[in-house]
């Protein structure tokens, strides 16, 4: 296997492998603990499902890599947003079962548009705040998504271990 081949198959394994993990920290929680805070920091493990839909997989892979407009990003409510960004709330009204399905459809499509991209490419909505390079093309974008995908997980795993004890193993 080449190695461009070689390192695009190691990235995209090892973001497949976190959502996998942040999917497997969460199932058999009910409503409540979902939205409960168990941490004093404030978020819900809900409103960290709603980060990694918004703030990572629409934003790096829909927004930034392929050019879909930022429509999607909630208008900052400092009263609901408890000092978190905007892309952590989760309202009352929306459900759990809507939450878990959107992270779920912008990992499908956030597929779809990898599969169609080469690790050099560009971004097609970079920031203009951005610092030179950083973010350069798409194998940077997904070391960086990879990386917070990670760091949450491991959140995750912290805050389900507070609410029922159970403790997931990393191999």
């Amino acid at each position: 296997m080449p190695d461009d081949d070689r390192t695009r198959s190691l990235l995209l394994g090892a973001l497949d492998r976190q959502r996998r993990h942040v999917l497997q920290a969460l199932d058999g929680l009910s409503d409540a603990q979902l939205r409960a805070a168990p941490l004093p920091s404030g978020w819900s493990l809900l409103g960290l499902v709603r980060h990694l839909t918004l703030g990572l997989e629409r934003y790096w892979f829909h927004t930034v890599m392929a050019g879909e407009p930022l429509d999607y990003w909630p208008a900052d409510d400092p009263a609901a947003d408890g000092g978190r960004p905007a892309d952590w709330r989760v309202g009352a009204d929306a459900s759990t079962a809507a939450v878990m399905q959107e992270y779920r459809d912008a990992i499908a499509h956030s597929d779809e548009i990898l599969a169609g991209l080469q690790l050099d490419a560009a971004p097609r909505r970079p920031e203009e705040d951005w610092p030179a390079g950083v973010f350069a093309d798409l194998e940077a974008v997904l070391v960086h998504v990879i990386l917070d995908a990670a760091t949450h997980a491991g959140h995750l795993d912290a805050a389900r271990e507070l609410i029922d004890g159970r403790q997931h193993l990393v191999l």
